[in-house]
């Protein structure tokens, strides 16, 4: 379904179709700028990958949007992006922690560690 809807002029037919109801290829050919051949072939990616269906209304195909197939792409979208969340939630924890630990580990200058030995502060060390 994402391979389907890759296309620019697929994603302007499945706006039209949202926006519009039922349509025939003649009239989203007539939105497009491509020929009414082209619209039918896009219309046949959509039909394939469940985001359009048709119906025969007297001599004319009427192509309609099948939302639900929009839902369930959707929802699967927002559960990926959940869990790309929750990882990455992980990982700024675990840098957060590591910096932290750098801080508290790293020695300062007012700590004995920071001074060289035999510099404690001695009277001889002014002159």
């Amino acid at each position: 379904m994402l391979g389907a809807l890759g296309d620019a002029t697929r994603r302007t037919v499945v706006e039209l179709l949202a926006a519009g109801g039922g349509r025939t290829a003649t009239s989203l050919a007539g939105e497009l700028p491509v020929t009414r051949q082209a619209v039918v072939q896009h219309l046949a990616v959509l039909r394939e990958a469940g985001l359009v269906e048709s119906r025969r209304v007297g001599r004319d195909v009427r192509f309609e949007l099948r939302p639900e197939a929009l839902t369930e792409t959707a929802a699967w979208i927002a559960d990926v992006a959940a869990q790309w969340d929750r990882r990455l939630t992980v990982i700024a924890e675990i840098a957060e922690t590591a910096r932290v630990e750098a801080m508290l580990s790293a020695p300062t200058e007012a700590s004995p560690a920071a001074t060289p030995p035999g510099r404690l502060g001695r009277a001889d060390d002014a002159r």
